[in-house]
């Protein structure tokens, strides 16, 4: 006769053991996140299944840094051992859970013990100038509990006491916060980052100062009051790092998106592209048939340059024969203003103020469109007549793309150019 239990497939179904002097010797005194992560962490652990710190942290809906702070708390109580693959990477390693009961009485010996292991550490004159100038920063004592953890981040980081006290100061000079929550995410951080000491920190804040200012000065000056994006830092790193470009190369590019539409960080690349490859006299392809980019460049301000006067000279035409749209010009730059001030006003009536605006706007737009066409005049007459109305004549799209008429530059071109401007 065969006996045999029934196979239940959902594991939520299923029980897990937790040993009862757990229950009796450390769950009363333990952190709540901390009995949290040790029971979910059993109950996979029962049923050999992995799961990750973030898994973890998701599922008890805390943060990764409360697990990880968990298990540094049950290691230092000896409820559980890190089982590290790596002695030098302290940030990854395994969980083993200890059998509590063959810990206390069994032929093993216990290793850790929670009280013993605050005093022996603070035994160390370091930890204990360590602790006493993070209280003198935060302005508290800290617990038995508290000074467990932090004392806990040498190991675990694998960083000095000098260093976390830094951590205090600058998470208090700097952002004003002083939790250990905080202090501990900036540590680990560095420590992915390979800083394990103070000056090596200095250096990298000392960089990320200097980044801050070069990326802030780009937003300002495409007109953005926010801050960068992630893919728009990498991309400003290239500028300056790998393509080595000062800052005033950068802002002088950013000038150059003033005549489209849409000013974005593609159309600014294209053209820090185009002046590297111009100095160095080829194109994406090495050559550009026989003229260099830096030529073709300069082709592009010259036939701007040649539009945009002669636009200014269909306006004045304009304005002798007809008076009146001088009048209305002059108006809608008047209400073009005014405009702009309600934007970013705090008037109670902004929209309505906008609107009444918008309206004369309209009005004094279709009054011009009337006179020109009236007059003999395209409507289009006064404005700016481009060779290529898909990049405005800068070789460039707003996509940051050479434009197709790019290629057609030719030496010819070039000189006819030239000597018109002259």
């Amino acid at each position: 006769m065969a006996f045999y239990r029934e196979k239940v497939d959902d594991y939520f179904l299923l029980d897990t053991r937790v040993e009862n002097m757990f229950i009796n010797e450390y769950m009363a005194g333990a952190p709540g996140d901390a009995v949290k992560v040790y029971l979910l962490a059993q109950m996979y652990a029962d049923l050999g299944i992995e799961i990750t710190n973030e898994e973890i942290g998701r599922s008890l809906n805390i943060e990764v840094e409360d697990v990880l702070r968990a298990w540094t708390y049950w290691d230092k109580t000896g409820v559980i051992r890190k089982v590290f693959s790596d002695p030098a990477d302290r940030l990854k390693y395994d969980v083993e859970f200890v059998n509590l009961k063959e810990q206390l009485y069994g032929s093993k010996s216990s290793t850790k013990s929670y009280v013993p292991a605050v005093s022996a550490s603070m035994a160390d004159k370091a930890m204990q100038d360590m602790i006493n100038a993070i209280e003198q920063i935060t302005g508290n004592l800290t617990n038995g509990v508290e000074m467990q953890e932090i004392m806990s981040w040498t190991s675990d980081y694998v960083v000095d006491p000098e260093l976390i006290i830094y951590a205090y100061k600058y998470a208090h000079n700097k952002k004003n916060k002083v939790s250990m929550k905080y202090v501990e995410g900036i540590l680990k951080n560095w420590s992915e980052a390979g800083i394990h000491d103070v000056a090596g920190a200095e250096k990298m804040l000392a960089e990320q100062d200097r980044k801050s200012y070069l990326y802030k000065r780009v937003l300002q000056a495409l007109g953005f009051n926010r801050n960068a994006t992630e893919a728009e830092r990498r991309l400003m790193d290239t500028w300056f790092d790998d393509m080595e470009f000062s800052l005033e190369a950068v802002l002088e590019a950013c000038e150059k998106t003033t005549g489209i539409a849409n000013p974005n960080f593609n159309y600014i690349n294209a053209v820090l592209v185009n002046s590297r490859d111009a100095k160095k006299g080829v194109d994406d392809t090495g050559k550009h048939k026989d003229v260099t980019v830096g030529e073709v460049t300069r082709y592009y301000e010259l036939l701007r340059a040649s539009e945009e006067k002669a636009a200014e000279a269909r306006r004045q035409e304009v304005f002798a024969k007809v008076p009146e749209i001088k009048e209305i010009e002059d108006k809608l730059n008047v209400l073009a203003a005014k405009l702009s001030k309600l934007i970013i006003s705090d008037r109670i009536d902004k929209k309505e103020a906008m609107d009444e605006i918008k309206d004369e706007i309209d009005s004094l737009n279709f009054t011009e469109a009337f006179l020109l066409t009236d007059n003999g005049f395209e409507l289009n007459h006064m404005e700016i007549q481009y060779n290529c109305n898909k990049c405005k004549d800068t070789g460039i799209l707003e996509t940051g793309e050479r434009c197709q008429c790019f290629g057609e530059v030719t030496k010819e071109k070039i000189d006819l150019m030239s000597k018109q401007a002259k």
